[in-house]
């Protein structure tokens, strides 16, 4: 009796002399006994994502189905997916160890965001045998609903796209296995799972929320990108569980290419790009004739600024020559002229040219089709490299630097100064449309630099001609009834499961603007100073204009004249021949209906700027160019560059040679060269009479600017030979 009180006492106390028997936890499952099984009868981008996810994390993966024909259905117009289970069954009868632990995972839509160190950790958490992932929806027999277990949390409905479970329990479960190819394997799975006999006897359970497994499809909202400490993996914010294995399932590929960028430490904050370098193609140290053999296919659909200057930056790619031939589509015959002096100097250059012209009745859509076959049956064709014409390829290494990425699809990035607009999108609205991702404005940007798989790229890419022998071999890729070309293409890209990738890993150029270009002057250039100032200043602006305010390269050939570069050989080209192409010359008589007033104290033999619709435009130029330098120069002064008069002035011997003393109506004046003197005419200059200071050379392309009242009395010296031409703008009057 005083044993039993002493044992009860010391029982109270927690103090018992003999501890009770606790289910003392396993030891860790051994990484080496965990084994990956998958199905891939072809190795797509998706295939090759999987399995760089799985050596980054150590994965043991054996692949099923290799050489094999898919057999088992598309998912989307029926479920499919027998093939797999029959695959699966077999491999498993080949597998003798009954400790051994099997994962059996999709592989083109699937990446690994952890190590198989956590997978086991967290699956024998589960304290079952099978485990299969959970969705929220359920597919694809919705009668079925009702008979699937109820759970407390998380999601209720079997996934077949993912499971893990030992190798007895798995052999089980596909035992009964005799569909055919086509069949479902989620109904099979399912059918099993709602079994209480069966669920029980094989013991199956649903991941129901992510730990291991995530589903995208119905779970968008709920996954984000988690970057910590130099890693990114996914994150369930409505479980906060990090999952291990991401399923981009069902209608989710797009979202699972946007994760792929950045899942597997494949870009982080910390190290960037991880993978940009990996499986390149270098060029370096190949003999010409060892360079991969591209077809450029140049596409000219309607009117374009600068096509003259797309193929001076099209015969500078740094590519040889003799292994690359062009595809040239132009559908506007304004351009007809560009191309044919194009093909005169430099057709001999190329392996080979095929240009079809807007007199052959070929749309634009059949053109790229043609582009494509080109390639397709052409032997020696390695890549397809398509560029628009209002494409500006400023990196004349773009054309190696993609070919060295070695990627099926890639495009580099180009934007529009100023704006956030470029050739890529990042994400897809659910028509199809754009729709900026989370990242979009960051590689814009160059705030994250590196390789991105995106669903949609337009006006310039890179793509090999095996897959367009194979994937992309449709007849007609770019047809839609709903979609511009484009986007057409993109999509039937996307379905054929090839990556399309952009790099903005280097400044690769830009796009023009065609929006109001104008066809109803010689050089319709000269006038895009609104719409692509950049490229107008590339043409038209002297090279050396950038140093007048660095190194003060601003000259003083007389007192207060300052005298400086501004117009390139090609501005003072273009407007002489557009005057002259004008040709209502004035009479250089006092009487002068184009001004106020009607009479013109000092006549010239001129055509003004708004006779020529250029006023606009001109003051543009003055505003832009000519203001900074009156501002540096003349300090304290401050001009809008307004102006009454501007105008070319042509100086002949036989018609007006010089201008007599004069001052003008301005504040100040600005007179650039158009020509040159020695070469284009003699004689000529500016004499200021007040300093007795001339100006007898003057510089093709470069301006005076002087005081236009009071200081700088002064006359235009004769021209004796030739034909002179001076560009004028009294400023400020």
């Amino acid at each position: 009796m005083k044993t039993e009180t002493l044992t009860l006492l010391l029982g109270l106390l927690g103090l018992t002399a003999f501890p009770p028997l606790r289910c003392e936890p396993k030891g860790s499952i051994p990484e080496g006994k965990l084994l990956v099984l998958t199905v891939a009868t072809k190795e797509t981008d998706g295939f090759k994502r999987f399995m760089r996810s799985a050596r980054h994390f150590n994965y043991t993966v054996k692949v099923l189905g290799r050489g094999e024909k898919w057999n088992g259905g598309d998912y989307i117009s029926a479920p499919g997916g027998g093939q797999k289970v029959r695959l699966l069954k077999s491999a498993l009868a080949d597998i003798k160890e009954e400790d051994k632990i099997i994962l059996f995972i999709e592989s083109y839509d699937v990446i690994f965001s952890s190590g198989p160190k956590e997978l086991l950790k967290k699956f024998q958490q589960t304290k079952h045998k099978v485990v299969f992932s959970a969705e929220t929806l359920i597919w694809p027999d919705r009668h079925l609903e009702d008979k699937h277990p109820h759970v407390r949390e998380g999601k209720r409905f079997l996934g077949a796209g993912g499971f893990i479970g030992y190798v007895p329990n798995l052999k089980k479960m596909v035992s009964d296995w005799s569909g055919e190819d086509n069949d479902s394997d989620q109904l099979f799975y399912t059918k099993l799972y709602i079994n209480p006999e069966k669920r029980k006897s094989i013991n199956i359970t649903l991941d129901s929320k992510c730990r291991l497994f995530q589903n995208l499809h119905g779970a968008l909202d709920e996954v984000v990108l988690k970057f910590e400490d130099g890693r990114v993996r996914a994150r369930n914010v409505l479980y906060d569980t990090l999952p291990v294995i991401v399923h981009g399932n069902g209608p989710t590929k797009l979202q699972i290419n946007y994760l792929g960028n950045y899942i597997s430490n494949v870009w982080t904050f910390e190290t960037g790009c991880t993978v940009c370098n990996e499986d390149m193609r270098p060029l370096s140290g190949l003999k010409e004739s060892e360079y991969p053999g591209v077809v450029i296919g140049v596409f000219i659909q309607q009117p374009t600024p600068f096509v003259s200057v797309f193929f001076e930056r099209l015969l500078n790619l740094q590519y040889p020559k003799n292994r690359l031939k062009l595809f040239i589509y132009n559908q506007e015959p304004h351009h007809d002229q560009h191309i044919r002096s194009f093909l005169e100097n430099h057709e001999a250059d190329y392996q080979a040219v095929k240009l079809i012209g807007p007199d052959e009745d070929v749309d634009p859509i059949t053109s790229r089709n043609l582009g494509f076959d080109m390639c397709r049956d052409d032997i020696d064709c390695e890549y397809f490299f398509s560029v628009d014409v209002e494409v500006v390829l400023k990196n004349d290494e773009t054309l190696k630097i993609l070919i060295e990425l070695n990627k099926p699809f890639i495009a580099p990035m180009l934007t529009k100064p100023g704006r956030l607009w470029t050739n890529f999108w990042g994400a897809l609205s659910a028509d199809g449309y754009y729709a900026r991702s989370e990242d979009y404005v960051d590689i814009v940007q160059g705030r994250r630099v590196g390789i991105w798989n995106v669903p949609y790229v337009s006006q310039v890419y890179l793509v090999s001609a095996d897959v367009l022998r194979s994937e992309l071999k449709a007849d007609d890729l770019f047809h839609s009834a709903t979609l511009d070309a484009d986007m057409a293409f993109c999509s039937k890209v996307r379905d054929q499961g090839v990556f399309m990738f952009v790099t903005n890993m280097h400044t690769f150029g830009r796009v023009l603007s065609t929006e109001n270009y104008q066809m109803n002057h010689l050089h319709n250039d000269l006038w895009q100073i609104f719409e692509n100032p950049v490229d107008w200043e590339e043409r038209y602006i002297h090279e050396n204009y950038s140093k007048i305010m660095k190194d003060n390269i601003v000259e003083t050939p007389c007192p207060d004249v300052y005298w400086f570069p501004v117009f390139t050989e090609v501005a003072c080209k273009h407007l002489v021949e557009e005057m002259e192409n004008f040709g209502q010359w004035s009479g250089g008589g006092n009487v002068d209906n184009r001004i106020q007033g009607g009479y013109e104290n000092v006549p010239t033999i001129d055509i003004h700027m708004n006779q020529i619709n250029y006023e606009k435009e001109w003051h543009k130029f003055l505003l832009e160019y000519i203001a900074p330098v009156t501002e540096k120069m003349f300090p304290g002064y401050y001009t809008r560059a307004q102006f009454d008069l501007a105008f070319v002035v042509r100086y002949k011997p036989d018609e007006q040679p010089f201008l007599r003393p004069h001052h003008d109506a301005s504040t100040f004046t600005i007179n650039i060269a158009l020509n040159q003197v020695g070469i284009d005419y003699e004689g000529g200059g500016c004499r200021f009479l007040r300093y007795n200071c001339s100006i007898r050379a003057p510089r093709k392309g470069w301006a005076l600017m002087h005081p236009g009242r009071l200081t700088h009395y002064h006359e235009g010296l004769p021209t004796t030979a030739g034909v002179r031409y001076i560009a004028v703008s009294f400023v400020d009057p």
